[in-house]
């Protein structure tokens, strides 16, 4: 009788479950090799307490990229599964995260909320819904000549220094957005806490949710920056919300994925860029859109070094239309510095009314005619009388002018920028 009860209490016992760890063999720069445990690619793994990513393997061993400071490791360190969880709820607004979703503003993260994924999956194309709404920026320039649709994904290209950071802050603070993502990645310290505490202030935090990432941080965590403020937008959405997704930069994201594929093993390929940065862009930005319930709307600056900058022509393929801020009209103190001539959105034509649409080509036709002017008006040969449009244009040029700029604390409303586009056009029989 009482073996019968042990061999029933035996069947009824749950052996512990160990995972199955390894060991770290070699580490060369980013780069760390592992004995194991079995984990396929994109897992997350604790090496000695650091997180790190499998990115590959080689012949039976791991290969890993430590996310966090790696250089304590020693030779022989455990290596074991890590599960990474984010749980959202109410409660993610007006909060500041690192790539992690750690807190960065002191305050303790609620246990409770929904499990969100941090690398969201590919949209379907069957969820999108087309781009038929306007969407309001806050920003007159854009608003009135440059109009964005709710769900569309845009670039802000510029040069260092012509204030694209001034402008998302500008943006966060006023536009029509329930909800506002912002992504810091690759930003030097003393920048993003000015961002957080000067440009945005406290108005713009309390409806934002910042992600941070420094330029100090390990290149994983930077991606991994970017594709949780993604993820953090994309939940939003499902819960019926029109959320704005500002990402600075896209570039950083893009320098940081190349030191990640570089240290891998990937071939360096166009500007040494390798393979895994062209397909890593438009999965990070096909996240913007219009679906049903809600949207985002994606607004992903481009840092220029060049003319014809390998990740300047990556996005223009990937996104809806670009705004090129000028140096030049930085230089002049001209703000927002968007430059005209050189800026577009591809769905304007979609979410504007025919007049508004009138108005739009026929403002940049007068700004364009300005600038063929321009030179000669400096060196003092313009001969007035010998072109009507060139005429208006010269005259018309301070209200443009006036029309481009705005201040930095000020928000135009969509219905304003149209309004007054309208008194521009109509004051000079310009919208005839």
């Amino acid at each position: 009788m009482k073996l019968l009860l042990a061999e029933k209490e035996l069947q009824n016992f749950t052996a512990p479950i160990f995972p199955v760890c390894g060991r770290l063999t070699r580490s060369v720069g980013l780069l760390l090799e592992a004995s194991g445990p079995p984990l396929s690619v994109g897992s997350m793994a604790s090496v000695d307490g650091t997180i790190a990513e499998v990115v590959g393997f080689r012949e039976e061993g791991l290969l890993l990229l430590a996310i966090e400071e790696a250089r304590r490791l020693k030779p022989g360190a455990k290596v074991e599964p890590l599960r990474l969880t984010l749980r959202l709820d109410d409660w993610i607004m007006g909060r500041v995260l690192d790539g992690l979703g750690r807190p960065l503003d002191g305050k303790p993260l609620p246990p409770d909320g929904e499990e969100v994924e941090i690398q969201p999956s590919p949209a379907e194309l069957r969820s999108r819904d087309p781009i038929e709404k306007p969407f309001d920026s806050g920003i007159r320039a854009i608003n009135g000549l440059f109009t964005m649709g709710l769900g569309q994904k845009i670039g802000i290209f510029s040069m260092p220094g012509a204030g694209k950071s001034t402008l998302l802050a500008m943006m966060a603070r006023a536009s029509g957005a329930d909800a506002t993502i912002i992504a810091l990645i690759g930003e030097r310290g003393r920048e993003a806490r000015e961002f957080i505490d000067e440009l945005l202030g406290t108005r713009g935090l309390e409806r934002s949710v910042v992600i941070v990432v420094t330029g100090d941080e390990p290149a994983p965590m930077r991606v991994k920056g970017a594709f949780l403020a993604t993820a953090i937008a994309t939940w939003l959405r499902k819960k019926g919300r029109n959320v704005l997704l500002l990402m600075d930069s896209l570039t950083r994201v893009a320098m940081a994925q190349r030191e990640i594929g570089l240290a891998s093993g990937e071939p360096p390929t166009a500007r040494g860029y390798p393979p895994s940065v062209f397909a890593l862009v438009p999965r990070l930005v096909e996240q913007a859109g219009v679906f049903q319930g809600g949207s985002v709307t994606g607004i992903y600056t481009v840092l220029l070094h060049e003319e014809q900058d390998i990740v300047g022509e990556l996005a223009k393929g990937a996104l809806d239309g670009h705004i090129k801020l000028s140096a030049k009209l930085a230089q002049r103190g001209h703000y927002p510095a968007v430059d005209p001539l050189e800026s577009v959105s591809r769905v304007a034509h979609r979410v504007t009314s025919p007049e508004h649409e009138r108005n739009r080509a026929r403002f940049i036709e007068l700004y364009s005619r300005w600038k063929d002017a321009e030179e000669l008006i400096a060196i003092g040969t313009y001969a007035p009388g010998n072109n009507r449009i060139t005429d208006e244009a010269v005259a018309i040029h301070d209200k443009l002018d006036r029309f481009l700029k705005q201040g930095v604390n000020e928000g135009i409303s969509l219905e304003q920028s149209i309004s007054q586009l309208d008194e521009v056009m109509a004051e000079n029989g310009s919208n005839s």
